[in-house]
Parts: structure tokens; C-alpha cells; sequence
């Protein structure tokens, strides 16, 4: 029963954080605020909601491991299954994109979060270092959109409305999305880790380990299913930007807003293995980001290998 429970933790998740971002943009553009910020805060966070409850969900439960491995596996999860899996459908042309500023962000994300790691625990202290972090980073996004559209780059792209809006949806509809979403989050949170922590339990397997593959693995399917569709249309900024942007927002708003509720102690085998895995994984993407390497079938079987081989290790 308990993985039935995971599954529809995981689906709870999943439509509850489409919910809250859907309301969310919709009620945002509605009050006047620009289609550009709604994109960099509220749809960014909202995409981020699911990890982050369950975070929170794992803290609050006494099962930090969980909460930090769902973050690490998360991003591991995101570099080799999220762009493996649908290069074996289409091949990502990485030469009609340019990430680099981007892909060094998360290169800066990735080593402040590994220094916080190794000042355990992590409070509340250092939480405000990652959010600052990411305010820095989302007020640079800014900025250079700001000046791509005064040099009259890309503009058709950065007038278009965040998915999700809908100039005609009525505000009942609004509200709807936002108490479903609101309410949803918590719910699947909930039982996503408290079925997660019995299966742990009942198969002597750590709670870390859980957050790093079956927790982590849930949670990344949204990006999958994003990265899917972009390969398919060759739209390789999406598809880049989508990974980047998710990893850069669970190495530092996860783990910093989740640090309020409780300091987060960090086991050891994340601070001399999953954490370097992690590190190793990123770095990965220095060709496709700089190099313009396209992410073709044989790359993406390469990195869907890689991650069979990692989960295996780790259940082994």
C-alpha cells in the first residue's frame, strides 16, 4: 500500500503544483504585474513547489536525509534522466541556444550548496545566504532580459504571456486553481513522505537513499515531461534553460526556505559521495553549454546509463 500511497502522493504533487501556478500567474498578470517577472518568480517557484513541501514535509517528520537527498537526486536525476530520456526521442540541438551564463550560475549555485553542506547543520543563517543567493541571480535574469529586449533580441519570445496564462479565464477559475494548488501541495507532500519513510523502514533502506531515487525520481518527472516536448519542437533553450533553472532553484530555495523550519543536518555519505556525484553530474553539461555539442542519441543513452548505474549503486 505504501507505494500506492507514493504514487499518488507523487500525483497529488504533480496537478497541485500545476494548479497553484496556473492561478498563481493568472491572478498576478490580472493585478498588472509583467509577464517577465511572473515568469522569473512566481512560475519558477511554483514548478519548484512540489520539492520544496516535500522538503519542508521531511524536515517537519524528522527525516532530514530525505529532504537533502531529495535536492541532490533531484539535480543528478535532472542532468542525466531529464535530457538523457528525450534524446533518445529527438536529438536536442544545444548549438541553436547559448546557456553559458547560465550553466556557471548553477556551476556557483552547486559550490555554495556544497560549502553549506559541509558547515552543517543548516540553518536558518545560512538559509538567507542561498536566498540571497537566488535573488542575485533572479535580479541578473532580469537584467539581461531587460537588455535583450532593448537590443530588440528574442523580443517576439520575451512579450509572450508564462504558460499557464489565459487572458479570458474567469476569477472563479482563479481561486479554484489557488485553493487546489494550496491545499494539493501539502496533501501529496504528506503522504509522498510519510509512505516513503515506511518503505524505507520496511526495507531497512536509509531515508537518504529513498530522497535520492524514488523521492527524487517523482519529482523530476514534471521536468521530463517539459523537456520531452521542447526536444520534440527543437527548442533547446527550453530544454537547457528548464534543467539549469530547475537545479539553481532546489540547490537555493529548497534547502533555504526549508532551513526556517528546523536546522537540517547533512549525513556524511552526502558530504563524501552523493554531494561530489552531484558535482561530477553538473559538470557534465560544460560541453553542451560552451562546446554547442548536441545532445544526440548516443549522448542520451550515455547519460540514461549513468543514472541506471547510479540508482543500482545506491540500492545495492
Amino acid at each position: 500500500m505504501d507505494f500506492i500511497f507514493v504514487a499518488l502522493g507523487l500525483i497529488i504533487l504533480v496537478l497541485a503544483g500545476d494548479s497553484l501556478v496556473k492561478g498563481a500567474v493568472n491572478l498576478a498578470l490580472r493585478v498588472g504585474i509583467p509577464a517577465l517577472i511572473v515568469s522569473l518568480t512566481i512560475v519558477a517557484f511554483g514548478t519548484s513547489a512540489p520539492e520544496l513541501l516535500v522538503s519542508i514535509a521531511a524536515i517537519e517528520d524528522d527525516a532530514p536525509g530525505l529532504a537533502i537527498g531529495n535536492v541532490v537526486g533531484s539535480n543528478v536525476a535532472n542532468i542525466l534522466m531529464v535530457l538523457g530520456v528525450p534524446a533518445l526521442i529527438a536529438t536536442i540541438h544545444t548549438n541553436t541556444s547559448d546557456t553559458r551564463r547560465s550553466f556557471l550560475q548553477m556551476l556557483a549555485a552547486t559550490a555554495l550548496f556544497i560549502v553549506v553542506c559541509f558547515l552543517q547543520p543548516i540553518t536558518w543563517m545560512h538559509g538567507l545566504v542561498l536566498l540571497a543567493a537566488l535573488a542575485w541571480m533572479l535580479m541578473d535574469a532580469a537584467r539581461q532580459a531587460r537588455a535583450h529586449r532593448a537590443a530588440g533580441i528574442g523580443a517576439e519570445e520575451e512579450e509572450e504571456d508564462p504558460e499557464g496564462a489565459d487572458p479570458d479565464i474567469p476569477w472563479w477559475k482563479i481561486i479554484l486553481f489557488l485553493v487546489l494548488g494550496l491545499v494539493g501541495l501539502p496533501l501529496g507532500a504528506d503522504l509522498l513522505v510519510d509512505s516513503s519513510v515506511n518503505i524505507a523502514r520496511a526495507y531497512g533502506v536509509s531515508e537518504a537513499v529513498i530522497g535520492l531515487t524514488l523521492v527524487a525520481f517523482g519529482t523530476s518527472l514534471p521536468e521530463l515531461a517539459t523537456v520531452v516536448m521542447a526536444a520534440i519542437r527543437n527548442q533547446a533553450d527550453v530544454a537547457l534553460g528548464n534543467v539549469i533553472g530547475s537545479n539553481m532553484f532546489n540547490l537555493l530555495a529548497i534547502i533555504g526556505v526549508a532551513s526556517f523550519f528546523a536546522p537540517i543536518p547533512v549525513e556524511a555519505k552526502f558530504l563524501y559521495r552523493d554531494l561530489w556525484v552531484m558535482a561530477g553530474v553538473t559538470l557534465l553539461l560544460l560541453p553542451f553549454a560552451f562546446q554547442k555539442l548536441n545532445i544526440n542519441r548516443p549522448i542520451g543513452a550515455a547519460l540514461t546509463a549513468l543514472y541506471v548505474v547510479y540508482v543500482v549503486s545506491l540500492l545495492n
